[in-house]
């Protein structure tokens, strides 16, 4: 996997303990693209850390149940949200100051992560050991196994009954790799829908979940309940 000027090609490429960053209804995947708007004093010392060391950020969703725990260190606050066991490694490949004490910065996708244990916070920030999915470093997916038009159809019926448009002639040349990752990296689902997109092992396994994801809600805008699956 290369993310901007680095490649990432074996697990020996990436650290054991990574700094994460708990955000709610984000999903980042290999290969994607992240812009985020900084502002909070211990993420904008996370960033700093980051840019100095290796650039490594794993992105992860709190769990949705919001249960609490205490963390280790003196600069952590007591009521943080346990997180979800899965996230995805990005690199700091696009780094802007404001001028008003904010970063805009762009995470590309490496990997997705497992958490294995968090460790002491460091400057507020949190901090966790992670086993990475090293055959997404290793190996491929082109997506060729994506069901290409199913795909489409479904997202040409979400655009229709929500009044939207889409650059058809751009999503025409997209490959099934990048049209995947996009399509569900901009979904408009909630957390839980995200994490299940994220879970998914496949470009083909996460274009089936997100065809799955949005026709439910469009049975469910159309108050047609009895076609959608319990």
């Amino acid at each position: 996997m290369r993310a901007g000027n680095a490649n990432y090609l074996t697990v020996a490429d990436i650290p054991g303990v990574v700094p994460v960053f708990p955000l709610s209804g984000a999903l980042l995947l290999p290969g994607g693209q992240m812009p985020l708007n900084i502002f909070e004093p211990r993420y904008l010392a996370m960033i700093d850390d980051a840019v100095c060391h290796d650039r490594l950020i794993g992105m992860v969703q709190p769990r949705f149940d919001k249960v609490g725990r205490e963390l280790a260190g003196k600069d952590c606050s007591v009521a943080e949200p346990e997180l979800c066991e899965l996230g995805c490694l990005g690199r700091i490949t696009a780094f802007q100051e404001t001028g008003d004490g904010r970063y805009l910065i762009n995470l590309t996708g490496i990997c997705r992560y497992r958490i294995v244990d968090e460790i002491e916070c460091r400057k507020g920030y949190r901090r966790c050991q992670i086993a990475i999915f090293g055959n997404e470093l290793e190996t491929h997916d082109d997506g060729s196994e994506v069901d290409r038009d199913n795909l489409l159809a479904t997202f040409r019926k979400y655009l229709d009954a929500n009044g939207m448009e889409a650059d058809w002639e751009s999503v025409s040349k997209a490959s099934n790799e990048t049209l995947v990752t996009a399509l569900c990296m901009m979904s408009p689902y909630g957390p839980a829908e995200k994490q299940a997109l994220l879970e998914a092992d496949t470009l083909k396994d996460r274009a089936d979940t997100l065809i799955a994801i949005t026709e439910i809600a469009l049975a469910r805008e159309a108050g047609d309940t009895d076609n959608i699956i319990q």
